[in-house]
């Protein structure tokens, strides 16, 4: 979170005698991370067998950072963690573990860990990675922080772990926004919260007076929400609101209703959707100067824009050619062209941080799927399908999609994450009803 600091180092051979046999770990490590590589895309692909033991030092502690470490793993669908029941041993941190016991019970990977303080109070969490067939250690880190940030260091060693099997990049230390929606379904309480991308450490940004609260998009420094947001008798209006502060301001000065906000890669700049009589255009606002440049104009609703990762185009959704579909232009409105073709319309394009999909979600013969496609159009492949499964945003790392699921009737929205390849699908716990999710960047260095 903003303000804390994280320290770290690496477990290295040289940091302490007392490390005994563990001094020769790392030197010989090369041969064993080629054996216990995840390969991710293959067709035969199953979840790794590994094992998360209980950190020792701070009893407590040391369960409360294995328990998140074990649950983030096992929600990701590429791991299976072993039931404590099933150890074969209870391991130390100072030791190496009993590679042909954990062999035995089918374990792959091993991860230790310690729990402790410091000579001014604050915590230190460490922890080691194992290859249990080669009896290498993989990986090692230590971290510094208050006590008050135990848990987070729990997504700290979930991503060292996750980065240095799979070769993917981090997404656990991360947040999500999203709309809480609470109450009868004629009367719903709409506020807009914030949580842990598992579900933990849920807070209210808004009061739930507002009328509709609705497509919130972090900025990618993390700090700020960008949503729309109704008051009764009021325009719908494009709003900021500060992470740390809870202040709130209007983006934009529009006469008529702003939504569908997206933030610039290096966050200077807002673009959005807003209304020009029964039509829509792309509109662009200077966040330091407040000037304001609408970049398409027509006869047409363009709305949803989302700038690529290196800022250079935006993908939005139009009706420009007859049904709502999803089209690309350059960042200053040029060049627009039209990319999702085949049955039904396509709506709500999330460009992924890597770069290389864009998601959105795709209405046909009365059901919505959450799908993929490359830039230029090509790949389209459906994630997950239903009822009802609407807006798409991606995990830090561009290996997952959340979105929210509702099966209508008197009941609400859930959220749900779906992983590229769509073999993996998971819930996202919230409090009450849940919708229009928003992925945070990392927190790390933040």
């Amino acid at each position: 979170m903003p303000g804390t600091a994280f320290t770290r180092r690496a477990l290295l051979p040289a940091l302490s005698a007392a490390l005994g046999v563990l001094a020769l770990a790392l030197p010989a490590a090369t041969p064993a991370h080629a054996q216990l590589q995840l390969r991710i895309g293959s067709g035969a692909f199953q979840p790794m067998p590994i094992a998360v033991a209980d950190f020792a030092g701070d009893a407590s502690l040391g369960t409360l950072v294995a328990s998140v470490i074990t649950n983030n793993l096992r929600r990701s669908g590429y791991f299976t963690p072993l039931e404590k029941a099933r150890f074969p041993e209870s391991p130390s941190f100072d030791a190496a573990p009993n590679f042909e016991a954990w062999k035995g019970a089918g374990v792959q990977a091993l991860v230790t860990g310690r729990v402790g303080r410091d000579g001014s109070g604050r915590l230190t969490v460490a922890f080691r990675l194992w290859d249990v067939a080669s009896g290498q250690q993989m990986a090692g880190q230590q971290y510094g922080t208050d006590v008050a940030n135990a848990r987070r260091t729990g997504h700290l060693v979930s991503d060292a772990v996750y980065t240095k099997i799979t070769g993917l990049g981090p997404w656990f230390d991360s947040r999500v926004a999203f709309v809480d929606e609470s109450g009868p379904k004629e009367n719903r309480r709409k506020r807009l919260m914030v949580m842990d991308q598992d579900g933990a450490n849920v807070r209210a940004l808004t009061g739930g007076g507002d009328v509709a609260v609705v497509a919130p998009r972090y900025s990618p420094a993390g700090q700020d929400i960008a949503f729309m947001t109704q008051a009764t008798g009021q325009q719908p209006k494009v709003q900021m609101i500060d992470l740390e502060t809870g202040q709130r301001q209007t983006v934009g000065n529009f006469a008529s209703m702003s939504a569908s906000p997206r933030f610039s890669p290096d966050g200077r700049r807002l673009v959005m959707s807003v209304q020009q009589g029964g039509n829509a255009d792309i509109v662009t606002v200077d966040l330091a100067s407040k000037a304001q440049k609408p970049i398409t104009q027509g006869l047409a609703i363009d709305t949803s824009p989302t700038y690529s990762p290196d800022g250079s185009q935006i993908v939005f959704e139009s009706d420009r050619g007859g049904s709502q579909q999803i089209y690309v232009m350059g960042a200053d409105g040029s060049n627009p062209r039209r990319i999702s073709f085949g049955e039904g319309s396509a709506s709500q394009p999330a460009w992924s941080p890597r770069g290389d999909l864009i998601a959105f979600t795709r209405q046909r013969k009365g059901g919505f799927a959450i799908c993929v496609m490359k830039p230029d159009g090509s790949g389209e492949r459906v994630l997950t399908e239903g009822f009802h499964n609407e807006s798409p945003t991606f995990a830090p790392n561009g290996q997952y999609v959340m979105f929210f699921r509702d099966p209508g009737g008197q009941g609400g929205g859930k959220l749900y994450m779906v992983d590229i390849t769509g073999k993996v699908e998971q819930p996202v716990p919230t409090p009450s009803y849940a919708s229009d999710p928003t992925w945070s960047p990392l927190l790390a260095g933040r």
